[in-house]
């Protein structure tokens, strides 16, 4: 991986802010179309009652192993969260009692149960509004997270490649949509995408040059390749759209100086942690919203890999209140 050769800075801010849908409607159409949440309802419903049935799992798995209470805790303090943000526009409620036994007695169980959970919310992906595919796509990356974090990194259903706790996830987009019928707004999405896939790239260049040789800098390399990899797909994807890709910027600032391989991990965290946002946009596109919602995962794991605190909903947290960065 190359080091840097000359004083550069990296911008790596918040990117870019929410994509939503604008409806109007006459008063005096009779035959007004129907609304977004209206359209999303029986999804929000369908999502809602399985983060009900996760609430029940995780409630079952605190009582029979009180040990793992603390850390299961967190956890479900994050799935309560994808709850309410579920729960938007449908009337207030309580999470529902689960029917019978839970599914889940052990970790391992309750593991699997995230995991499969995740796979719900990107089953509904296609046939949700942009703000409703948003927050499905955060709220799987949270899911597939916690699956790792709990020892389960099985396949996650209906959205391509497994996902992995390690930075050696990957996969490129598959390039399957039509440059010619993408919006103009899914265009800019995809453009300030690729923006943060070239400050990545040049991140995990500063990154690479203070990770001491071994696993850590084998992990170091392997996300180096994975973004070199994701930002050439964007670019060929909107060059043959017959759109100007968005070029590196001149230079970089650093949000902190790397000195050390400690703070080397911290920039890493602190890149994945910011590329979710910029994925977390592009979900709400018509063309890329599968690939976007794979890439927003393996952010995900990645930040959580190098040791990066996740919100509840990746890409969709309030910014960071740390320095921010900008392009010189």
């Amino acid at each position: 991986m190359p080091a840097p050769t000359r004083r550069s800075f990296l911008a790596l801010g918040a990117l870019g802010g929410l994509l939503s849908v604008c409806g109007c409607t006459d008063d005096h159409d009779k035959n007004a179309r129907p609304t977004a949440e209206d359209a999303d309802r029986p999804l929000r419903q369908r999502q809602l009652a399985a983060t009900d049935a996760l609430l029940a799992d995780y409630d079952a798995v605190i009582a029979a192993s009180p040990a793992d209470a603390a850390r299961l805790g967190d956890l479900r303090d994050d799935v309560f969260q994808h709850r309410e943000a579920l729960a938007q526009s449908l009337p207030a409620s309580s999470p529902a009692a689960s029917a019978g036994a839970a599914a889940a007695r052990t970790v391992a169980e309750l593991a699997a149960s995230e995991r499969r959970t995740a796979g719900r919310r990107l089953a509904d992906l296609a046939d949700a509004s942009p703000a409703l595919a948003r927050t499905l796509a955060s709220v799987a990356a949270s899911g597939a997270a916690h699956a790792a974090a709990l020892g389960d990194t099985g396949p996650i259903a209906d959205d391509g490649p497994p996902p992995s706790p390690s930075p050696t996830a990957s996969a490129a987009p598959s390039g399957s949509a039509s440059p010619a019928a993408m919006r103009a707004a899914d265009v800019e999405a995809l453009q300030a995408a690729l923006a943060a896939e070239h400050a990545a790239v040049y991140g995990y260049g500063v990154v690479g040059a203070f990770l001491p040789v071994g696993p850590q800098r084998e992990d170091g390399r392997a996300a180096y390749a994975a973004h070199q990899t994701r930002r050439d797909a964007w670019q060929r994807l909107l060059a043959a759209g017959g759109t100007s890709p968005t070029a590196a910027a001149p230079g970089y600032r650093l949000p902190f100086q790397v000195k050390d391989a400690a703070a080397a991990g911290r920039l890493a965290a602190h890149l994945e942690t910011q590329l979710t946002a910029a994925y977390a946009d592009l979900c709400a596109t018509t063309a890329l919203r599968a690939q976007a919602a794979a890439a927003l995962r393996e952010c995900a794991l990645r930040a959580a890999h190098w040791g990066a605190d996740l919100p509840a909903l990746p890409g969709l947290a309030a910014a960071d209140p740390a320095p921010s960065a900008s392009a010189t």
